[in-house]
């Protein structure tokens, strides 16, 4: 789930994303299956979503995947198949896109924040244990920015305290944790296939993915109207499908996901060593991860300064997130006072994305960082 604040230019030379860019290398392959969709005439729960579940469970290493309509119902349904409701707490990042928390809130469940760790960005497990209390059912570590969390220790406190482990998975796929692709590592992961995502839909899309068969059989009676069977209707489900154009598309995409994740480390390689020397703080991998780069997530403390540098220069770019959602007017009624959460304010004043994505240019690349360069100089 992202939150998309472009500044503006004149001209974007260097776009932070070209979605379009994508189509010489797979639109021809697009075309054939939105045909084959449309001369099949089954747009809703049809094959295409059948095999894009099979296939997407294979890909991240879990015995089956639901496919729902956007990664918000993932996160929400998911919460619900695992028997969260009102009354219970769940504890989720204070450094996040706000649908994480919005996934607790539709379940009438209580967020309870954990600061991130001020290297990688995501839940800091040293810090989970403390925010356990008898509410407690559900930890939700954020794959933050391509990056999974510290899954090993957090799966561990949650397991002492008999908690399940809600992955939000909406910015990692592809990602690995030693040796492990992200989505496989707790009871269950939510994902995101809005567009602009490494694995990315023509529209919304979603999915579950897990081990456990009940639960994504849960699942799967949720997103259907409560319904296995046509007009009778086990609980009070929602209508959350998957569609098939989407899923089809989804299948073609995913044949090159590797490939494009592996393009976008060599931007962020290139980034890396030809920033090093600045006054950014530079995105940091932990030792045992595959970074995906979903987004290129530096920091600066004149934010605004080089965001219009480079604005000005026709480089896009956005911030992910400013606000955390702790101190969203949403979230007022929940008493966080500000400071309480440290290393999530700081990563919300200072984060800057830069352009980021499997088809930006290698002189798209020189020229983000010519511009830093020379912003770093007049400065």
């Amino acid at each position: 789930m992202d939150q998309e604040m472009p500044v503006a230019s004149p001209v974007h030379l260097v776009p932070y994303l070209d979605l379009a860019a994508a189509n010489p290398e797979v639109g021809a392959e697009m075309d054939e299956a939105l045909r084959r969709v449309v001369a099949r005439g089954r747009f809703v729960l049809g094959p295409e979503v059948e095999a894009f579940e099979s296939e997407w469970a294979a890909f991240v290493g879990t015995r089956g995947a639901v496919g729902v309509g956007n990664g918000l119902d993932a996160l929400s349904l998911a919460l619900r198949a695992m028997g969260v409701g009102p009354g219970d707490e769940v504890i989720v990042p204070g450094h996040t896109f706000v649908a994480t928390w919005l996934a607790v809130s539709a379940v009438g469940a209580r967020p309870v924040p954990v600061d991130v760790d001020p290297a990688t960005y995501t839940l800091d497990p040293g810090r989970l244990e403390a925010a356990v209390t008898e509410r407690t059912r559900v930890v939700v570590p954020v794959h933050l920015y391509g990056q999974t969390a510290s899954m090993d220790e957090i799966v561990a406190v949650a397991r002492r305290h008999g908690l399940r482990v809600l992955e939000d998975a909406a910015q990692a796929h592809g990602a690995r944790y030693r040796g492990r692709r992200a989505g496989s590592l707790g009871d269950a992961a939510a994902w995101s296939f809005y567009p602009s995502k490494n694995l990315g839909a023509l529209g919304d899309a979603g999915a579950v993915t897990s081990d456990d068969d009940q639960l994504l059989d849960r699942v799967r009676l949720l997103r259907n109207y409560g319904s296995r069977e046509r007009y009778h209707h086990e609980i009070a489900g929602v209508n959350s499908r998957l569609d098939e154009i989407q899923a089809a598309v989804l299948r073609v995409k995913l044949g090159r996901l590797d490939e494009w994740n592996a393009r976008r480390a060599t931007v962020a390689a290139a980034y890396l060593e030809g920033l090093r020397d600045t006054s950014l703080v530079l995105p940091q991998t932990a030792p045992d991860r595959d970074h995906v780069w979903h987004i290129f997530a530096a920091r600066h403390r004149n934010r605004d300064g080089l965001r219009h540098a480079l604005a000005t220069a026709g480089i896009e770019t956005l911030i992910h997130y400013p606000t955390p959602p702790q101190l969203d007017t949403l979230y007022a009624d929940l008493h966080i006072a500000a400071g309480s959460l440290p290393a999530s304010e700081m990563i919300g004043r200072e984060e800057v994305s830069l352009p980021m994505g499997p088809h930006l240019r290698p002189e798209q690349v020189a020229r983000t960082i010519s511009i830093i360069r020379s912003a770093e100089g007049s400065s």
